[in-house]
């Protein structure tokens, strides 16, 4: 199925593509690396969702699977956990909705988002280009980076910012120094010393020293493996009866269950569509960039085989799936785009949901070398649409390019929220993108035709002052 890249030898500045492979001892090191990448966020809004994480990180390897079967290799991707939905399942509990009613809005969600790819794929991608032309695309790309960027100082980071500063510093040189294939594995081995730096800080300086807004002082070790010790070896998600669930009770524990349909819920659940078609349409404009592959045949599949990635993680109880930014930020680190790497990754997810051992030790991960870590990542991301932008030309001096992607990025990266009643608001990822699309064709409709020629031309360049050319370099009115 992959071709063996260059007889085996990488070369250090190659591009290994998607329906390529290294050795498959090298592949399996790459697919570890994209596990930890998506491990933490898969596992993480599970819990914000009131949802079982080990199940989440199971389905998400079954998502991928899928994924990557529908786009035929040529698409690579993770299909991860989605926080888009956080605050809808945080709307739908306050509004009276459990589990139950959240996943079954979800997988209308998902449905919706299916039935959008497949009029993409039949209509063709110019669809799509006409509705996310690059200069949003690379918005969205952007934003998306960047609104993980809170995650970072307030999650992460604050815990031990010494050593996420410490491990930052061997990510970025790890990154620049190390060739050949250490160098394209680069995250997993800075994880590794992170993890080791961890404990070694544990047994000089000592535990961490919290203290409680009640003036409570308590100690915690920065690798703690308690959890890792009580969980088994094998085992399933246990099937939930949700008759005596209650929201905010800690002893809940939500496992394997059917979805229900709430007209209410699913309302709430809805714009988050416009969000994931960005969101998705981003990601195969930016592996593409990267690839240097004509991705515009598979732009309907991808989001269809999202859909229906986020169909089938729902309907057991699990959280619905997207293409995961963070697996981005690895596939541009190692310039390895092999979708061998990504059935690898699932695989060992999907082995991961039947086992909570292993589930525990990722998670045991120090948040300090997490947010070493995603502090170059995440950033990587965010740079990506600067990348669309260059790659596609776009004039920042043409207002309708500037102002929609401004207002966007501002909202998107601030987490900027917009109340509907008391119970449900609209914000961050979601409304940045919509803000992104909507004001970039209302300012196209408004704008004098002069405006609408130039924001059109992505290829228009400046001549001489005053005059524009085409690339045959005729002049332009």
């Amino acid at each position: 199925m992959w071709k063996l890249h260059n007889n085996g030898v990488l070369e250090p500045e190659a591009v290994v593509k998607p329906t390529e492979r290294l050795s498959w001892g090298r592949t399996v090191g790459l697919g570890a690396q994209h596990v930890v990448a998506m491990f933490g966020a898969t596992f993480v809004f599970p819990l914000l969702m009131g949802l079982n994480p080990q199940l989440a990180v199971m389905m998400s390897g079954v998502a991928t699977l899928v994924f990557l079967f529908a786009v035929k290799h040529k698409v690579p991707s993770y299909l991860g956990s989605s926080a888009s939905f956080v605050g809808v399942a945080t709307a739908i509990y306050a509004g009276g909705g459990d589990p139950a009613d959240l996943t079954g809005a979800l997988f209308v969600v998902g449905l919706t988002l299916f039935m959008v790819g497949l009029i993409i794929h039949f209509a063709g991608a110019h669809v799509i280009h006409k509705a996310l032309p690059p200069v949003v695309t690379g918005a969205v790309v952007m934003l998306i980076g960047f609104n993980l960027a809170p995650v970072v100082a307030s999650v992460y980071w604050p815990v031990d910012p010494w050593l996420a500063f410490v491990v930052m510093l061997i990510v970025i040189a790890l990154s620049v120094a190390l060739r050949g294939f250490m160098g394209r594995i680069a995250i997993f081995l800075s994880l590794l010393a992170g993890y080791a730096l961890s404990w070694i800080f544990d047994m000089v300086l000592g535990p961490l020293t919290n203290v409680a807004a009640d003036g409570t002082v308590t100690e915690q070790l920065r690798v703690d493996w308690s959890g890792v010790a009580d969980a088994a070896w094998f085992g399933l998600p246990p099937v939930t009866d949700l008759a005596n669930w209650s929201y905010g009770a800690t002893d809940n524990v939500v496992g394997l269950h059917l979805p229900s349909f709430s007209l209410a819920a699913i309302v709430v659940a809805l714009p988050v569509v416009i969000a994931l078609i960005a969101e998705n349409t981003g990601h195969v404009k930016a592996v593409a960039e990267m690839t240097g592959d004509d991705l515009d045949p598979m732009m309907g599949r991808a989001i269809a085989a999202d859909g229906a990635g986020s169909m089938i993680a729902t309907v057991v109880g699990a959280g619905p799936t997207t293409t995961y930014a963070e697996n981005i930020g690895v596939m541009a680190a190692t310039r390895v785009y092999s979708t061998a790497a990504y059935v690898v990754a699932a695989v060992v997810a999907i082995l991961f949901g039947f086992s909570p051992k292993f589930g525990a030790v990722i998670s045991a991960t120090p948040s300090a070398v997490l947010g070493g870590i995603t502090v170059v990542l995440y950033g990587m991301i965010g740079l990506l649409g600067a990348k669309i932008w260059k790659e596609n030309q776009v004039d920042f001096g043409n207002p309708i390019n500037l102002i929609p992607a401004a207002a966007g990025i501002i909202i998107g990266v601030g987490d900027v929220q917009l109340p509907f009643g008391e119970t449900f608001s609209l914000g961050g990822i979601a409304l940045g993108t919509i803000v992104t699309v909507g004001v970039y064709h209302l300012a196209r409709a408004i704008a004098p035709q002069k405006l609408r020629e130039e924001a059109d031309g992505a290829s228009i360049l400046y001549d001489a002052p005053g005059i524009y050319v085409d690339e045959d370099d005729e002049p332009l009115p």
